[in-house]
């Protein structure tokens, strides 16, 4: 049987849906933020985002909260591997993020840097902080655009701010940039 543009088109169709119906789940999570075609964060995803998540071609989720936090998906890391993605959880602790933190999170993403990546955590303070950094120090994107896309989220607060200032030191950068309100105002005694 010889293969026309008019046998195709219904499946191409369904694809087509099939994707816009996947986009429209992934906007139904909360604080959802997409950077780039292979990068994006949020909040917490339930089961079925996380399976829209694969439908979308998503290829890896990293989880940046404690497994115990109430809104915590029970055995989020076998849901993810079931639906083929594959998952690394780095607990960071909010009160108190590390360097560490953020190098072992820079470490999974240099990796696979390609794959298509959902960076979350309970509802996006932590991951679009992650991505902030990230994106400025891996991603060449300039720093007031990436904290543009930090503002939409979040002002992080005094234990937050000092968290980046310390992030960019150690990568030889500075927080300083002309369309930056960091808010550090108040945080001066």
């Amino acid at each position: 049987m010889k293969l026309t543009i008019r046998h195709l088109l219904p499946g191409i169709f369904l694809a087509f849906v099939s994707v816009q119906l996947a986009a429209d789940e992934l906007s139904d999570i909360d604080n959802y933020l997409q950077y780039s075609p292979s990068f994006s964060s949020s909040g917490q995803p339930d089961a079925a985002q996380l399976k829209a998540l694969s439908k979308a071609g998503f290829e890896r989720v990293i989880y940046i909260a404690f497994t115990d936090n109430k809104t915590a998906i029970e055995s989020e890391d076998r849901v993810v591997k079931s639906l083929g993605m594959d998952y690394v959880h780095i607990p960071v602790d909010f009160e108190e993020p590390t360097l560490d933190d953020f190098e072992d999170f820079a470490a999974v993403m240099n990796r696979n840097g390609d794959i298509r990546t959902l960076l979350h955590c309970q509802i996006n303070l932590r991951a679009s902080t992650f991505s902030f950094l990230y994106r400025v120090i891996y991603g060449g994107v300039p720093m007031s655009e990436a904290k543009s896309d930090l503002d939409t989220i979040w002002q992080p607060d005094r234990v937050w701010y000092q968290f980046i200032v310390d992030v960019l030191q150690s990568h030889g950068l500075s927080d300083k940039c002309d369309d930056c309100d960091w808010g550090v105002n108040e945080f001066k005694d």
